[in-house]
């Protein structure tokens, strides 16, 4: 409305202007190379402005052809971008499909048609990682860490690629580098786990404490992690630093009440400080949500001087707080059996050991030393013996595929924080399992159809990571028999790899059988 308004004023003012000059013609007289010239002022008005129109229009003309070659290379270059990002289009997807003919004949036209464009070198790194040149893929990944536009994405592919040839050391320092130009989730993981693979708990703490001011993690997890290295630093000087560790090991528990070596720590340090109340209260309260064997070892060694007796009556004030649990039957039937209270340990193990329940292997291995020092080297006792061999397993600490008998902060294949979880390990009845996992796996190179478009992930750890390999996974059962096939040329053409050899167990002469109900009134077996 106010540009019509605006438009219509000017009109209006240019009509009025016309109509007075009509009004008063005037005369102009102009005497030029000894000619008179004498007209009205409407037409010199006119005539000037015709001369700046045509100037105007000769001006445009001299600029348009000035600037014709220009414009043409304009538009040739233009016509080379556009080609260029069609063909970084094509070469993007064909790398990522796996196409390296393709991805490489896309690669060269971009380097002839964008020569200085940062996707390019992008490019150029996944056709060499698709090809397996891992020199030529750090060599992209160099001329990335140069350019400031690609600096953080070429750290991290020079990060990827230190770690797929070993070398920690470097991995490190690009991961460094890019968690100080940037906070980045990976850099900061990857910072973490450096550090506690060095065991170098108090770092490696500093670097949660600064993802978490970044907000690179969760708050949730960052309590967490630093419950663990609190509990980590704690551990390590226990014996040192007492005051210290009780201080550490206090404030994980207030971070992660659930953190099973965190709550046995501190109560160990508190009754050594004297304060035997709190830490069983601590214990008890960790117990009534999962008891562990850890919590019960740390709840009856409290009091070093105590008796069987109180032992076993301190394991039945904790084993109220969960009396359906296995883990307090298990703890009640120990402190029995210490007193040779056979009868009470029986009647501890009884729910676990009923018929149609399918003990672990440690309940079998108790029940077999409640017979071995009852009764002394019997049938039950070796019968208790082969049923814990055959038996479900126990839970554990596991991480990684390894099986370990004690927590550590980290995971000793790929220095993960927090790794460890206690857990039953898989098995599978009736199927041979595959074999147990001894050592960590060393890191092998990527296979040359996974670019890191694709593969963005942290490759594999070396097996030289870890500081102490621990225990290995115990291999799971097999079934005692196999089904022989019906034909017996069906069973002659099964390869002889398959058929396990089975070496049948000698019955002792004082075996009661397979399924003896009871060897006198009051004893289970």
């Amino acid at each position: 409305m106010l540009r019509l308004i605006s438009f219509l004023v000017a009109l209006a003012a240019l009509a009025f202007g016309v109509a007075w000059l009509v009004d008063r013609p005037g005369e102009v007289s102009v005497r030029w190379l000894g000619q008179d010239i004498e007209t009205t002022m409407p037409v010199v008005l006119g005539l000037a402005l015709v001369v700046a129109i045509s100037a105007v229009v000769l001006w445009g003309l001299v600029r348009y052809l000035w600037r014709t070659p220009g414009r043409a290379r304009g538009a040739r270059s233009a016509r080379q971008r556009r080609k260029g990002y069609e063909a970084l289009t094509r070469g993007l997807v064909a790398a990522g499909a796996g196409d390296l003919r393709a991805a490489r004949k896309a690669s060269d036209e971009v380097g002839r048609r964008l020569p200085h464009e940062p996707l390019g070198l992008l490019l150029q790194a996944q056709v060499a990682q698709l090809g397996g040149d891992r020199a030529g893929a750090e060599t992209a990944f160099v001329r990335m860490a140069e350019r400031p536009e690609t600096r953080l994405l070429g750290l991290r592919g020079l990060h990827i690629e230190a770690r797929r040839r070993d070398d920690a050391e470097a991995a490190h320092e690009y991961a460094r580098e890019a968690h100080r130009l940037a906070a980045l989730p990976w850099a900061g993981e990857a910072l973490v786990r450096h550090e506690t693979a060095a065991a170098n708990w108090a770092a490696a703490l500093e670097t949660v404490e600064a993802n978490a001011r970044a907000r690179t993690i969760d708050a949730a997890t960052a309590e967490r992690q630093r419950a663990v290295l609190e509990t980590a630093i704690a551990q390590e000087i226990e014996l040192t630093d007492p005051e210290g560790a009780l201080r550490r090991a206090r404030q994980a528990v207030a971070r992660a009440p659930d953190l099973v070596p965190a709550v046995a720590l501190a109560a160990r340090l508190l009754a050594r400080n004297g304060s035997m109340k709190a830490g069983a209260k601590m214990i008890e309260r960790a117990w009534s949500q999962a008891p562990h064997p850890d919590l019960a070892a740390a709840y009856l060694d409290m009091r070093p001087g105590d008796s069987n007796a109180d032992r076993h009556a301190r394991a039945k004030h904790l084993a109220r707080r969960a009396p359906e649990h296995a883990e307090s039957a298990m703890m009640l039937a120990t402190t029995a059996l210490a007193m040779r209270d056979f009868a009470g340990a029986r009647a501890a193990m009884a729910p676990l050991v009923a018929d149609g329940e399918r003990p672990a292997a440690r309940a079998c291995l108790l029940m077999a030393e409640i017979e071995e020092k009852e009764h002394g080297q019997t049938g039950l006792a070796r019968q208790w013996l082969a049923r814990s061999a055959r038996a479900r397993r126990d839970p554990a600490w596991i991480a990684d595929g390894i099986v370990s008998k004690r927590w550590a902060p980290a995971s000793p294949v790929t220095g993960k924080l927090d790794a460890f979880r206690w857990t039953t390990p898989i098995e599978q009845a009736g199927v041979a399992p595959p074999e147990p996992v001894l050592a960590p796996i060393s890191a092998t190179p990527a296979k040359p159809d996974q670019p890191l478009l694709i593969d963005l992930a942290e490759p594999a750890p070396s097996a030289a990571e870890p500081a102490e390999a621990p225990q290995a996974t115990p291999a799971r059962e097999e079934p005692a028999t196999k089904p022989e096939p019906a034909d017996g040329a069906a069973r002659a053409a099964e390869p002889a790899a398959a058929r396990p050899v089975v070496f049948p167990m000698p019955a002792p002469p004082d075996d009661p059988g397979p399924k003896p109900k009871a060897d006198k009134p009051g004893r289970l077996i």
